[in-house]
């Protein structure tokens, strides 16, 4: 199998010949039946990054809802209000400010994690800083982990670490459904 950096550098070579923004839509749109039939009032999304898939369409789709987003501090995430001010981390990508209240994770009931790519039983592969495998490890069994990626980047098998956490669920244009790890598929 290849590295996780062999792989990083391929995948996103194919994410850039995609049309992320256009596979967004009816992402969004499989998401928020998604959200909506289950309840989930209380979602974290982010905001897209490197041609990341967006899931900012969720707030036009679901406006019931009331959104978060997650800010990078040092090696672990904070939630904070969608509302609040914004900067650019050091990365590149925008977050909530430094000094903008957080939140508890325990109010949130449904996470959209971005990944360059997932495999089938929900492990991701993003850029290797580690922050949504701290951050999801750390919710309770209930909370929807749902991973938002085009269905071109859905791959049998992704290498794995011992601290690298799947999610719940896969969205993509194409719809959503549990990732296999569930089913012990």
């Amino acid at each position: 199998m290849k590295t996780k950096e062999q792989l990083r550098r391929e995948l996103l070579r194919a994410r850039n010949q995609l049309n992320t923004g256009e596979l967004s839509e009816p992402a969004c749109r499989e998401l928020a039946r998604f959200l909506k039939q289950r309840r989930a009032r209380h979602v974290m999304i982010y905001l897209p990054f490197r041609g990341e898939m967006s899931p900012l369409g969720l707030l036009e789709l679901y406006p019931e809802a009331e959104y978060y987003l997650p800010r990078v501090q040092r090696d672990f995430m904070t939630v904070h209000p969608f509302d609040s001010p914004r900067e650019r981390h050091p990365l590149g990508f925008e977050q909530p400010a430094a000094g903008s209240l957080p939140v508890g994770e325990e109010s949130i009931e449904a996470v959209v994690v971005p990944g360059l790519a997932f495999d089938r039983a929900g492990y991701r592969l993003g850029y290797g800083g580690g922050y949504y495998d701290h951050f999801l490890v750390e919710l309770p069994p209930d909370v929807f982990t749902i991973g938002l990626v085009p269905s071109d980047l859905i791959v049998d098998e992704l290498p794995r670490d011992p601290w690298d956490v799947p999610v719940g669920w896969l969205a993509s244009e194409r719809g959503v459904w549990p990732a296999s790890h569930q089913n012990g598929l």
